[in-house]
């Protein structure tokens, strides 16, 4: 292959990827480190990309496809991710020091975490973003080159920042669960995620149904490195049944339909004609009409004291959650 070939190579790989490193280049064109280097310069010189620490990253990038935007992916699947991050925040225990990947549904188990002084390491922008007036939670954050469209960090010190911590736990998402183990979208984030395994006591992979039986990119690990798989109430029976014959535990969140203005509209409609139908009591005060904005609240508002520790959890049912077991049946 001529330098030009490989160069024009590198660019079609960049606009798909907008960032990759110089290892991962090389694999791409099979090529060596030195070889790529030598083109990465070259195009830097055409204005066509700028190089990073470890790699390269496109300029003017502009692709018409929005797939990995965690915007657009924090979108999709609600009820199912707020589900999976109810259940699997219950596991998390005060004072415990919490690897928070990039992943949306992720981001949903971080949204419902308890103020009980965790430690939380991430090299996830959103998730910093979450916490960062938040004084009961200190947050660790890698460092590395911003993936603007994941709202992550990535690259050489991303990796180097989880190869030199320790976690009591690592929550994490991926692209695809089969029983050949776990998958992910992108080889950019592959390297950072086996720093986060090796990292962790415990793995907790949090996976909506639209994962089970998916094989995406690149193979991160296998079932055997996985503690427990947090689903939603959709997963496929055969599958949940399997990963726990392999000695997975796997909880299955019963997923609640998100309220609708109309639906709220209603509600409070007929608490006034209610209210306004009763008569006055003539030796009480007058009662407040009730607050519709406060009944969320008011259901977060969980005892902490019913969710268990991570290592003694040997159903879903003891965290308040359906359990694969019980439903027969599944991220």
């Amino acid at each position: 292959m001529t330098a030009e070939e490989r160069q024009k190579r590198i660019a079609e790989y960049l606009q798909q990827a907008e960032f990759a490193s110089l290892e991962e280049l090389a694999n791409q064109l099979d090529a060596s480190i030195s070889t790529i280097r030598r083109d990465v310069i070259e195009l830097e010189a055409g204005g066509l990309i700028r190089r990073t620490h470890g790699g390269a990253r496109l300029l003017n990038f502009n692709s018409q496809s929005d797939e990995f935007a965690f915007s657009r992916r924090d979108t999709l699947l609600l009820p199912e991710k707020e589900a999976i991050g109810k259940a699997c925040a219950a596991l998390i225990q005060p004072g415990q020091s919490v690897i928070v990947d990039a992943g949306s549904t992720v981001y949903h188990v971080a949204k419902h975490f308890m103020p009980d002084a965790l430690q939380i390491i991430t090299n996830s922008l959103p998730v910093t973003n979450l916490f960062a007036s938040t004084q009961q939670i200190e947050v660790i954050v890698s460092g590395g080159i911003i993936y603007p469209r994941l709202g992550v960090l990535v690259g050489p010190l991303a990796v180097a920042a989880f190869s030199d911590l320790h976690a009591d736990v690592a929550i994490m998402s991926a692209g695809g669960l089969t029983v050949e183990g776990i998958t992910n979208s992108h080889a950019l984030l592959i390297d950072i995620q086996r720093a986060m395994l090796r990292a962790a006591s415990q793995v907790i992979f949090c996976l909506d149904h639209t994962k089970f039986g998916r094989r995406s990119v690149a193979h991160l690990c296998a079932l055997s490195e996985i503690d427990i798989v947090v689903t939603d109430s959709d997963a496929p029976a055969d599958l949940v049944a399997l990963l726990r014959q392999k000695g997975l535990q796997v909880i299955v969140a019963e997923k609640a339909a998100l309220p609708t203005p109309t639906t709220e509209m209603s509600r409070e409609r007929m608490q006034r004609a209610q209210s306004e139908a009763e008569p006055p009591h003539s030796h009480s005060a007058p009662q407040p009409k009730p607050s519709v904005t406060a009944k969320p609240k008011t259901k977060l508002a969980l005892p902490r004291a019913r969710a268990p520790r991570p290592v003694q959890i040997k159903g879903a049912s003891e965290a308040g959650i359906e359990s694969s077991d019980s439903r027969m049946g599944w991220d």
